[in-house]
């Protein structure tokens, strides 16, 4: 059997579900497996039950199984899959019984990258409900989609990698953070021994299978093993993620998590004091805690004294889970916790802050994202909070991007997300279902490229392609090409001390080159150039003479290389001005 350790809190209603419990069993295969399926349900092993529904569907076809299959998908995140059963659901939805399940079915085309098409379908649901919160939220996640389409590829002098396999396993890792060594990386994953086995946590292997704080240091030829903290910390029993320290290195926060199910049960906050020779048992942080779940601890400041903001699910709060602070009154007290407010909190979840030098970052899905968890940054001005950003692409992406933090000086940092790239760990179930840790690292010097696209009306052309290509020795390299077929805007990360080419084509017009280089550079730089290409003729039907059709893309080809050979004769490398696994604990 098959085992599964659901690892998320996302938006989930089995309304299907209450039914599907009641039915009789009997001696035919399909009530027999129906029933298994419900068992499952029942000990929310969301893994086996799925594959049960699944295989009881394809025995009976019976419609009512529909939705269930398509929410045990989207709850696993194997957005893939869970669009294609929403797909089933809604199209053969004559009478829009399900009309309320067009939000997730809007967010699962987002959360796999389609766009154009989650749009109409978020739209409609925002016309017909009467919810005025999840109005609110379909409303922020058209914005995202919007914004999905318009934002750059990329953030200036930013490079992503993941972090690898000597640290990710399939299973999911939390909480990436550096020591304030700037040497060991701390962070919570499930038992290593394990990485290869799904996990149903539950009250027969609750004591072997949980998450563990481990630590690692990368060397010349990278991430050591990782090491298990011991049991003063990792108190068997228990999941112990979300690993925080205060600003001298003298105290860690992290939080202590039993499970019901696949979901939260409890969750509060310890802290243990100690540094480089190893921490000392832990003690529940006072005036944190509650008759609620609290997580994700964070040490900051605010009105000139140290804080600690949290997560909480507390009655108090906007919606889901929202952050809160608690001001550190000194032994290991806090005062009584405070909301971060409306700017802050939204009707959806903000989760995993981070603070750094009066920057609050979080991870939300009730602010406009282009994903489900979007890592967005605010400002505190010593009275209020900015309104926050959205941090753009490489740090988002359409799935889940959470965990962000920095080393000290603010160059390099770790994230987690649930992203599929090619060569990174396999995932148990599905492309997304489990979380990884990813590096970044921002250049203290780079350089980069905005090109505009435009007809010679100066109007934004759509549909063009731009490709950039290195020169060496006058000689193009392998082009790094693009195309949009929503937007005339490219954006392309730029190396130093190099020699760029860059053409621009579009099938209705004759191609435009232009060429520059990052020579010399003493400090970062954005280059812009904006193309207004000319229109081709309009090809005739039919030649009258020859009887044939006229090809005119040899032509256009030749037209092509004789501009780009121009060009390549100019000088005319001058810099321009800048355009503008699824449980979560």
């Amino acid at each position: 059997m098959k085992r599964w350790l659901a690892i998320s809190t996302l938006l989930f209603s089995l309304t299907g579900f209450s039914q599907l419990l009641a039915q009789p069993l009997s001696k035919s295969s399909y009530e027999t497996t129906l029933q298994l399926a419900a068992e499952k349900m029942a000990e929310q092993d969301y893994y086996n039950a799925l594959e049960q529904y699944e295989k009881a569907y394809e025995e009976r076809k019976d419609k009512e199984l529909i939705l269930t299959i398509a929410q045990l998908h989207y709850f696993l995140r194997d957005y893939e899959k869970a669009e294609r059963w929403y797909d089933r659901l809604l199209t053969r939805d004559k009478e829009n019984k399900y009309a309320a399940e067009r939000f997730v079915y809007g967010r699962v085309l987002k959360m796999t990258g389609k766009y154009d098409e989650a749009i109409p379908e978020l739209q409609r649901f925002v016309n017909e409900t009467t919810d005025p919160k999840l109005k609110e939220l379909a409303q922020n996640e058209i914005i995202g989609a919007e914004l999905a389409k318009s934002l750059p590829d990329g953030a200036k002098g930013v490079k992503v990698e993941h972090a690898g396999k000597d640290i990710n396993a399939p299973q999911s890792e939390y909480s990436p953070v550096l020591y304030r060594d700037g040497k060991t990386l701390y962070f919570a994953a499930f038992n290593k021994d394990d990485a290869k086995e799904v996990i149903v946590v539950d009250d027969k292997n609750k004591e072997t299978h949980h998450a563990k704080i481990y630590t690692t240091s990368k060397g010349e030829k990278g991430w050591a093993a990782p090491k298990v903290l011991d049991d003063k910390i990792n108190r068997p029993g228990f999941h112990s993620p979300n690993v925080a320290f205060s600003p001298d290195g003298k105290r860690m926060y992290f939080t202590r998590v039993e499970l019901k199910g696949n979901t939260i049960g409890t969750s509060k906050i310890y802290m243990s004091e100690g540094g480089d020779e190893g921490w000392l048992g832990p003690v529940e942080v006072k005036g944190v805690n509650g008759e609620y779940i609290a997580k994700h601890p964070a040490v900051g400041e605010l009105f000139g004294k140290e804080v600690l903001f949290f997560v909480s699910n507390m009655d108090s709060g906007q919606g889901g889970d929202d952050i809160y602070y608690a001001t550190y009154q000194g032994n290991g007290v806090y005062s009584d916790p405070v909301s971060l407010g409306p700017k802050i909190n939204t009707p959806g979840d903000e989760v995993t802050p981070y603070y750094r030098e009066g920057t609050l970052y979080f991870s939300s899905t009730g602010h406009p994202g282009i994903g489900g968890f979007d890592i967005f940054y605010s400002v505190w001005d010593g009275s209020a909070w900015s309104e926050p950003k959205n941090m753009g692409k490489q740090y988002n992406t359409s799935v889940d991007d959470q965990y962000f933090s920095m080393d000290q000086e603010g160059y390099n940092g770790f994230f987690v997300s649930n992203r599929f790239i090619s060569g990174a760990t396999k995932s148990l179930n599905g492309k997304n279902c489990c979380d990884d840790i990813y590096t970044f690292s921002i250049a203290k010097l780079y350089a980069d490229l905005v090109a505009g696209v435009f007809d010679i009306g100066k109007k934004p052309l759509k549909g063009a392609s731009v490709a950039l290509m290195e020169m060496a020795n006058n000689t193009p390299g392998t082009p790094d090409s693009k195309t949009s077929e929503n937007g005339n805007r490219f954006d392309f990360g730029l190396g130093l001390e190099k020699a760029y080419m860059i053409v621009a084509s579009h099938p209705a017009y004759f191609p435009d080159t232009f060429q520059f280089n990052t020579v010399g550079l003493k400090e970062s730089k954005s280059y812009e150039h904006r193309f207004f290409l000319k229109p081709r003729p309009v090809e005739p039907e039919y030649d009258t003479i020859t009887k044939e059709i006229p090809s005119y893309s040899k032509i256009f080809s030749m037209i092509s290389t004789t501009i780009a050979s121009n060009r390549m004769q100019r000088s005319t490398s001058r810099p321009c001005s800048h355009l503008c696994s699824s449980i979560r604990i």
